[in-house]
């Protein structure tokens, strides 16, 4: 796989693929971790001389225009980061992404506008899909994939534009393979895996994978409540995919053969209702053991002997993925459990990496420092790919 050395791109256009897709409240960026992610590689080709066309998706739009989808915010956060500014095209391929291309100098840059608008980025049929690259690649001379988060997706700007011009990967993209690699090819032991979110059925197949590669793996979050269930405890009014019970009775008793430890909470914060996320008032939170949840209650986070058992579990670890939240982390009940991995994965000695969406968040949310862990990913979604021993379709893409 090529990198940013291996294009000649001074004077050239140079289509950067970003992953831009950050959370906004109205026209707010209420987290830039992406943005910050992207600017190296951008810095990079500015230094070089490139004329650099950013692009990216955000949200899911349908296939056409809509305002709540817009990147105009992120062109403005970008050009704070970068210190310059950053023209901002109102189509992706029209008469203004063509304009501003056409205007653009040896250092410029300038980001388009959500790729998802247009229904070529996302559609099933090749060739629907191709034509959209054509046009894209139209506007350049060679391309960058940065984006990260988007790996996993055959969409045009991903999989099929690389093949239409010289391509490399950026410094994100090869910083995460990187990482990626301590996780499944050389790994440091004792390996332990931290895994929440709300849906088991999310994390099967790097569950399935993992098994003989983890020496442990603890289950927080919603997701939890299944595997409770499969050992046959209560677990009252929980987040719960009956449906998923065989599988991970069929994962437990794996395990077990394969002498992988399963950790799994001892005791849970729980309420009679999920909670206004929007008007965060006490909510009455109780602490219940996790054998036994009452039936007019929900658990919404692991509880404090859960914490500690959790942190003692990673204390003598030398690698640790984490990915998924312990618990609804958005409101202050029921965050601790959250804030007690990550603080754990910080008192850990091991090589460090948080896998990306919800977690990536949580870290910022929370006020933790950034730096104190190995590494933050930009993209959950492709790294439980990666780790699930899967082809990604834009990592193909970017390889000779």
């Amino acid at each position: 796989m090529k990198t940013i050395e291996d294009l000649d791109v001074s004077g050239k256009r140079v289509f950067v693929r970003a992953d831009l897709n950050v959370p906004l409240s109205g026209t707010t960026i209420t987290d830039d971790g992406r943005i910050r992610a992207a600017v190296p590689t951008i810095t990079k080709l500015v230094a070089a001389g490139a004329k650099v066309i950013v692009a990216s998706h955000l949200g899911r739009p349908k296939g056409a225009p809509d305002p709540q989808f817009s990147l105009a915010p992120v062109a403005t956060r970008l050009g704070e980061l970068l210190g310059q500014d950053v023209a901002f095209a109102t189509d992706t391929v029209g008469d203004s992404a063509q304009a501003a291309v056409s205007a653009l100098a040896a250092g410029g840059v300038v980001l388009l506008e959500n790729l998802r608008f247009n229904a070529g980025e996302t559609a099933k049929d090749d060739a629907e899909r191709g034509a959209f690259a054509d046009e894209l690649a139209a506007l350049a001379d060679a391309y960058v994939g940065d984006g990260f988060g988007a790996v996993h997706r055959k969409h045009a700007s991903v999989y099929d534009l690389p093949a239409r011009l010289p391509h490399a990967a950026g410094d994100l993209i090869a910083t995460e393979l990187g990482v990626l690699k301590k996780l499944t090819e050389d790994v440091s032991r004792p390996y332990a895996v931290v895994l929440g979110g709300s849906k088991v059925s999310d994390k099967l197949g790097v569950i399935d994978h993992l098994l003989g590669k983890a020496d442990r793996i603890l289950i927080g979050g919603g997701m939890m409540f299944t595997f409770l269930k499969a050992q046959g405890h209560e677990v009252g009014g929980s987040l719960l995919q009956e449906d998923q019970i065989p599988a991970v009775t069929e994962y437990l008793e794996r395990a077990k053969k394969l002498g992988v430890e399963f950790v799994l909470p001892v005791d849970v914060v729980a309420t009679g209702g999920f909670p206004d996320l929007k008007n965060p008032v006490a909510t009455s939170p109780a602490t219940v053991s996790a054998e036994a949840i009452p039936g007019d209650l929900m658990g919404l986070d692991i509880g404090p002997e859960s914490r500690k058992l959790f942190a003692s579990k990673l204390a003598d670890a030398a690698t640790v993925f984490w990915n998924g939240p312990m618990g609804v982390f958005e409101h202050p009940d029921y965050a601790e459990g959250t804030r007690a991995v990550a603080q754990a994965l910080i008192d850990s000695p091991a090589f460090t990496v948080v896998g990306g969406g919800d977690s990536a968040a949580a870290v910022r949310i929370l006020g933790f420092d950034e730096a104190a862990f190995g590494h933050i990913s930009t993209g959950g979604g492709a790294s439980l790919e990666y780790l699930e021993g899967k082809t990604l379709p834009g990592l193909a893409a970017l390889e000779d």
